[in-house]
């Protein structure tokens, strides 16, 4: 039986050898070229903005692509290392109001670096801690500053955010301190009650205390206070021989019971740096790190130096250590 060749056998050569030339002229790139050519008006169009070109600053284009398009919130706590970030967002706002007042001032990342950043006020850490694991988008925070310590103590409970600690805003002057009534030293202080929030910096100050005078854990009473500001309350109401917590508070409560402040973390600023620990944007660290330098440093306000600043308050980032020295 002799076999026909038919037109069929020819136009399946002919699309086999079409497929072909397509899928390597795509591979190529000059199907692209034919488009930029031919149809322009199907390429998607890229709008830029002026926060894409912050002055002075040149982000990485990951960072970039990052950058929310709300608000960047950071968490902090009443400090006086958070001077800086004050002055760089223009002010406080807290979670249930994040909206600035109308009139409010505009920081620095907004005048200068065309960055919308909401500084957010917290009293509880362990509220800050929760804000910061579960991200702006849940609720929570971009980023915050926090003490050493906590962000070594939260290391388990911070796995799922990897949290990295970027800058290091400043070192404490003594702004916790130990204030107590009717006890003369801090040897004096076994058996007596000892007010502090356990979920603060202002217990790794006590417990540090506690070892400088070989003291246990146990020689002291513990009384958990709800907040650190509720320190210098717990003093005056009694219900506390001696209280840790921030010395503005803490020492006025002291004073008007006749009793005096024992120590303060002056006695070992190294162990007490406060962090900058983000969640991967890195934009408003040129604008924290000016707002800082424009604020005198003292007891209550710390400059953000860079990694060549100098100088007590100097840092860069890095990685968190295991122990907060």
């Amino acid at each position: 039986m002799r076999l026909h060749r038919g037109p069929g056998l020819f136009l399946f050569l002919f699309l086999c050898v079409l497929g072909a030339s397509y899928a390597l002229a795509s591979r190529m790139g000059y199907l692209d070229r034919l488009q930029e050519r031919y149809f322009p008006s199907t390429r998607e169009a890229v709008r830029l903005s002026p926060g894409d070109f912050p002055a002075g600053v040149a982000a990485p284009v990951a960072d970039v692509a990052s950058v929310p398009l709300r608000p960047v919130l950071i968490g902090f706590s009443p400090r006086g290392a958070s001077a800086g970030l004050l002055v760089a967002t223009g002010g406080a706002t807290t979670l249930d109001n994040p909206v600035p007042p109308p009139g409010a001032a505009q920081g620095l990342l907004k005048t200068a670096y065309a960055l919308d950043a909401r500084a957010v006020l917290f009293a509880k850490e362990e509220d800050l801690r929760h804000a910061l694991s579960i991200g702006a988008e849940n609720g929570g925070v971009d980023m915050a500053t926090l003490s050493v310590d906590r962000l070594a103590a939260w290391a388990p409970l911070l796995r799922d955010a990897a949290p990295r600690t970027l800058l290091l805003v400043g070192r404490s002057r003594g702004q916790e301190a130990l204030a107590a009534v009717g006890v003369p030293d801090l040897a004096s202080l076994r058996g007596r009650r000892l007010g502090v929030y356990p979920y603060g910096s202002s217990h790794y100050f006590a417990l540090w205390l506690l070892s400088r005078v070989g003291l246990r854990i146990t020689d002291v009473r513990w009384v958990e206070l709800p907040t650190t500001l509720d320190a210098g309350r717990a003093l005056r109401e009694g219900r506390a021989d001696a209280v840790v917590g921030l010395w503005g508070d803490v020492e006025l409560a002291a004073r008007d019971r006749g009793g005096a402040v024992l120590a303060t973390t002056a006695d070992a600023p190294h162990r007490w740096p406060r962090c900058w620990s983000p969640g991967g944007l890195r934009r408003p660290l040129p604008g924290c790190r000016a707002a800082g330098a424009a604020g005198a440093p003292g007891r209550g306000a710390e400059r953000v130096e860079g990694p060549d600043g100098g100088g007590p308050d100097a840092g860069g980032g890095g990685a968190v250590p295991g122990r907060p020295h």
